[in-house]
């Protein structure tokens, strides 16, 4: 853990700046926002038109003198003036204002493992700019730990696999910190993109951008399983004539378009344990992996996981919001350091 939980406890508010979704938990309020990281700007004149949910319902659907910009990617902020208006109209101006009245304002964020001094640098200015006076920075994977209960802090190993959007992180935890991880550039993104290519391919169908999450729900559950239904109903566009369409697609097809991007990340877990000492993996064979992150949700993911590794596979209750509940559970001083008894000698 970068930040101690001392320092935590002083901390008034928390963000979790995702690539796919930005997050804000304040002290005694709870979580306040949890919306797109989306913001649309007037290329004319600079100008801010929308922030969240209204800026990604016009993605794919503005005119040339608006842009739909993403100022986080991978869990990194690269653009940090946007992230920086885009937090100021996701929180609003009542809120804000609140916090700017805190004397000392403190803010602690999430950042990836291992992740670079850039990085790091990008999401303690982007605070900064919020009026914050220091910043705490928490590794992701331990956050999203603490979030779905996992006992961290404790010395016995805990697995985590955070499914991002674009990035996929696994890892060991014992003792409050990172005992062997692993992170690749595959996440929800890849899938999605999988599928789309696949219906192009296949069906020559181009699917809408803001298509493919529904393509998830109708799949989820039992959709991309052998007992689920053979096929399911796809509107989109002609790639010939450019006419709307709809075509009858075979899950099982799908199932194996989405099965490059998803081994990947079965390899991975495999690397991950071959650098754990053989105690840490034998509390894993009844334990198992858990799975956060927005991407967690992945028809078909934890099946794929569980019949890889042999190990059980579980799904947070709240896989999307974890890392935040994380941070809001250290800020609010519910989670206790690990007490060693007095050395006699």
């Amino acid at each position: 853990m970068t930040a101690s939980l001392e320092q935590l406890r002083r901390c008034h508010f928390a963000v979790d700046l995702g690539a796919a979704r930005t997050r804000v938990y304040v002290r005694g309020a709870g979580l306040v926002v949890d919306q797109p990281s989306v913001a649309a700007v007037n290329t004319r004149s600079g100008a801010l038109i929308a922030v969240g949910d209204f800026a990604e319902r016009m993605r794919g659907r503005t005119p040339a003198h608006i842009r739909v910009v993403r100022p986080v990617s991978g869990g990194t902020v690269v653009d940090i003036e946007m992230a920086q208006r885009m937090l100021r109209g996701l929180l609003g101006d009542r809120l804000r204002r609140a916090l700017r009245r805190k004397p000392f304002l403190r803010a602690a964020a999430c950042t990836p493992h291992e992740a670079d001094p850039l990085a790091r640098r990008a999401a303690v200015e982007t605070l900064v700019g919020l009026g914050a006076r220091r910043v705490e920075l928490v590794d992701t994977l331990i956050a999203a730990a603490v979030g779905c209960g996992l006992p961290v802090q404790q010395p016995e190993a805990t697995m985590i696999m955070a499914c991002g959007t674009a990035t996929t992180q696994v890892a060991v935890l014992s003792l409050g910190s990172t005992v062997s991880s692993e992170r690749i550039p595959v996440g929800g993104e890849a899938v999605d993109h999988a599928i789309v290519q696949h219906l192009r391919h296949q069906h020559e169908l181009m699917l809408p951008s803001q298509s493919v999450r529904p393509l998830h729900v109708a799949l989820s559950g039992i959709g991309l399983t052998a007992q689920g239904p053979t096929s399911t109903e796809i509107r989109g566009r002609d790639v010939v004539t450019g006419l709307v369409r709809s075509v009858q697609v075979d899950t099982a097809a799908v199932r194996e378009a989405i099965e490059t991007p998803l081994t990947a990340v079965v390899d991975v877990i495999g690397r991950v344990l071959r650098e754990c000492p053989p105690d840490l993996v034998a509390d894993l064979v009844d334990r198992g992996i858990m799975l956060v992150g927005g991407s967690a949700l992945l028809p078909g993911l934890d099946e794929m996981v569980r019949q890889a590794t042999g190990m059980p596979v579980h799904i947070a209750e709240r896989p999307d919001v974890c890392a935040v509940q994380g941070l809001g559970y250290m800020l609010e001083g519910r989670i206790e350091p690990l007490a060693l008894g007095p050395i006699v000698i």
